[in-house]
């Protein structure tokens, strides 16, 4: 193969490195603006009554027909899903077809480019997921959701997928002694009669229907403090008030306002920290924030306190800045981990960043142990099955961490915030991430970023050195001993302890050979020599004395 060849080679197999995996049916001609659901909630039924406005923006001539996601009726899921009951369009009744899952609504006639017109679905059905109906932990009714990443079909007829943003609101009227949590700002809380009450949020920030929020249960509520402007605020269960209110006292003003410093604005309306029994650790819905129930002990530990501050996070990304597709779902799970590290070195100190990471890397190599195939960006859909793993997190934060050791700090941060900016409110790939960082780094970035996110595994290296007393060098022999031959091109530093003394020095190499050979000047042999002291390469090393 000639030069001209392989590069025209290696750039169809980079292209084809960050194209779309993810086989979402994404409907182009359309772009939905708003979502406005009133939803009628029961004691005595699970069956909720919804009614969705949806306004829609036609992008492109003759559209004659929507698709939505809304989840059928079955035997399979034991009557559970919903039934919709009509559709109307701009006060018009249409046809529509509800089947596999899917509605698709006929327009009775071609919508013209640039309109903007208004879908009224009305519906109705138990869910048989997605909106979780039944006991907290002290055994009280709740109505929790637990969209993600694509179960917001269960019971919304939406675009369930990140690609579509939209803004929102909740109107919800359900039995009095509850309260009702959702996106935004409370517009309207009112007694409808003695026995059941409507309560009414907006959010006018677009978000993917994934973070969609709702809660409704007994609750605790109270006013933390004001960021920005916006209230914090925590919701918990009355039995759980003084423990809750406790736990939740800190640190969320610090976080926002160090991502604020850090990254950009916060772009929500508040933000609510809330109990629920729909999670297993937290879920960063879009200003309310869900945790488990069983979090909340009243000691403020370490463990809810780092939930806080990764949901927190992913207000930033995930949120304000979504991956394009599932395939990039590390551009907001594996941000939100290492954004978690970067609060830590702030408020804590760099030890304390340090021991995250390491942390991060017995983790990496523990899972890799059990599933040597997991790569942070390959071929997924929520469609078929899982988007993450725990390799989307950890993996994903020691790239960045990586990748700011390789750009230096100040770059790093100038490069996070561009990116941010350009993004808000929108939704980004890993190819616009890498552009972004290019931009500010003035470096090509796609080899490492390839090399780190579409590989499985972490790179292994061996070796050994002595010290040549007549040539008064050290000499290092490193071998990468990686599967199927995979060569990486990664810095290496070592650490070199004089003998009888606490000095030491630090010589840096660029590994990128299967074997090589390395020297360095030193007038007596060193007491030890230590690869990577600084934790600033994610590689499994092994260096002895010969």
């Amino acid at each position: 193969m000639n030069y001209k060849k392989i590069v025209i080679a290696l750039l169809l197999s980079m292209t084809a490195s960050y194209c779309f995996a993810d086989k979402y049916p994404r409907n182009y001609s359309i772009d939905i603006i708003h979502y406005a659901f009133n939803l009628q909630l029961s004691d005595s039924t699970d069956e909720i009554i919804g009614k969705a406005n949806i306004l829609v923006l036609f992008k492109k001539a003759d559209t004659r027909r929507v698709r939505l996601d809304l989840a059928n009726k079955t035997e399979q899921r034991f009557g559970k899903g919903m039934s919709v009951e009509s559709v109307t369009y701009n006060n018009r009744i249409l046809e529509f077809t509800h089947k596999n899952d899917e509605l698709y609504i006929l327009l009775d006639a071609p919508a013209a480019k640039d309109k903007m017109g208004e879908f009224v679905i009305q519906y109705k059905g138990i869910p048989a997921d997605g909106l979780r109906i039944g006991p907290t932990k002290y055994g009280d009714r709740s109505f929790f959701c637990e969209n993600w990443p694509n179960r917001a079909r269960h019971w919304l007829p939406t675009v369930d997928h990140p690609y579509d943003k939209a803004t929102s609101e909740f109107i919800v009227t359900a039995p009095s002694r509850y309260k009702v949590i959702s996106n935004g700002l409370l517009q309207e809380e009112s007694l409808i009669n003695k026995n059941f009450k409507l309560t009414h949020w907006k959010q006018s920030v677009p978000v993917s229907c994934w973070l969609f929020v709702l809660g409704v249960a007994e609750f605790a509520v109270k006013n933390e403090s004001v960021f920005d402007g916006k209230l914090i605020q925590t919701w918990v269960y009355p039995k759980d008030r003084a423990a809750g209110f406790y736990d939740f006292a800190n640190p969320s003003k610090q976080v926002l306002q160090f991502f604020s410093d850090y990254i950009g604005p916060y772009v929500y309306e508040k933000l609510a920290n809330i109990q629920s029994p729909s999670v297993g650790g937290g879920m960063e819905t879009s200003s309310a924030i869900f945790y488990a129930e069983n979090l909340i002990n009243g000691k403020a530990d370490e463990r809810l306190q780092d939930v806080v501050i990764h949901e927190i996070a992913h207000q930033w990304f995930g949120n304000a800045v979504t991956e394009s597709t599932w395939d990039d779902a590390w551009l907001s799970e594996g941000f939100a981990t290492y954004f978690t590290l970067l609060f830590q070195e702030h408020a804590d100190g760099q030890e304390k960043y340090i021991e995250g990471l390491k942390k991060a890397k017995n983790y990496i190599a523990s899972y890799y142990k059990k599933d040597s195939a997991f790569s942070i960006v390959d071929n997924r859909t929520a469609e078929t099955g899982p988007v993450t793993s725990g390799i989307t997190y950890q993996k994903g934060a020691w790239v960045l961490h990586m990748l700011r050791t390789l750009m230096g700090t100040d770059q790093f941060k100038k490069g996070i915030r561009a990116y941010y900016s350009k993004y808000l409110n929108a939704n980004a790939s890993t190819n616009d991430f890498i552009l972004e960082m290019e931009k500010v780094s003035h470096k090509n970035l796609k080899p490492f970023f390839t090399q780190w996110l579409n590989r499985p595994g972490v790179p292994k290296i061996t070796g050994d050195w002595k010290y040549d007393s007549l040539s008064k060098e050290i000499i290092i022999n490193l071998h990468q001993v990686n599967a199927a031959d995979v060569l990486y091109d990664m810095p290496l530093e070592i650490q070199v302890n004089e003998a009888g003394s606490n000095k030491s020095i630090y010589v840096n190499f660029t590994i990128n050979k299967k074997t090589a050979v390395y020297k360095i000047h030193a007038n007596k042999k060193p007491a030890l020599l230590i690869p990577d002291p600084k934790t600033s390469l994610l590689a499994d090393i092994d260096l002895k004395e010969k």
